[in-house]
């Protein structure tokens, strides 16, 4: 993936988590952020975080993730509040980004802080830009796409490493598909909001708008 893509920078996170809603009280166990810049991953931050809540179970045996692990761990304060310098305010990415959003939002208020800038969905972005894929799971696309894989699924700098080749491939296959030059974060907002029946007229009308 060294062909270039975007002189933007970009950051791809994600969690390991206790649950799947910081509003029942479940809380981040694990983050991973990586800069991914002109195709290719320049920087990485990755902690568990301890916040002081049993992990269920079912989770250990998901992520593997024990109890013992995130007593270890960092408080989740502090780990938040340097995750939250390194990535600043460079547009953010994870896969299903409507879960990871829930608990970066959560985790920072925690901390008196709050998101700057919106997420884009690379799931959603591959259900515009790859609708023949079986599914849209993260697993399912790195097989598909021949993608490396980087570690073991449901840890997070492994799954954040794959969040970040399967966005760089997005952004080639559109590249290719309509000759793009460049696909910057604003089209991959507007593709993610769009139909993918649409996906064409979506980056037509962008490119016009931007002439």
């Amino acid at each position: 993936m060294n062909r270039s893509i975007t002189v933007e920078t970009i950051a791809v996170i994600d969690f390991e988590t206790t649950g799947l809603s910081p509003d029942c009280g479940d809380r981040a166990t694990e983050i991973a952020a990586v800069l991914v810049r002109d195709g290719q991953i320049v920087a990485q931050y990755q902690s568990l975080m301890n916040a002081g809540v049993a992990i269920p179970g079912f989770i250990t045996g998901f992520t593997g993730i024990t109890n013992a692990m995130v007593r270890a761990a960092p408080p989740a304060r502090q780990v938040m509040a340097e995750v939250a310098d390194f990535v600043g305010d460079y547009p953010l990415v994870a896969h299903n980004a409507s879960f990871d959003s829930k608990f970066w939002d959560a985790e920072l208020a925690r901390i008196g802080r709050a998101r700057c800038q919106a997420f884009i969905c690379s799931m959603l972005i591959a259900r515009r830009v790859l609708p023949q894929a079986p599914n849209h799971k993260l697993g399912t696309l790195v097989d598909y796409a021949k993608l490396p894989v980087t570690g073991r699924y449901h840890r997070a700098q492994a799954d954040a490493e794959m969040t970040a080749h399967l966005t760089l491939y997005l952004e080639q296959e559109l590249m290719r598909r309509f000759g793009l030059g460049t696909v910057s974060c604003q089209l991959l907002a507007k593709i993610q909001r769009t139909p993918a029946s649409r996906l064409e007229d979506c980056v037509a009308r962008f490119e016009k708008a931007c002439a």
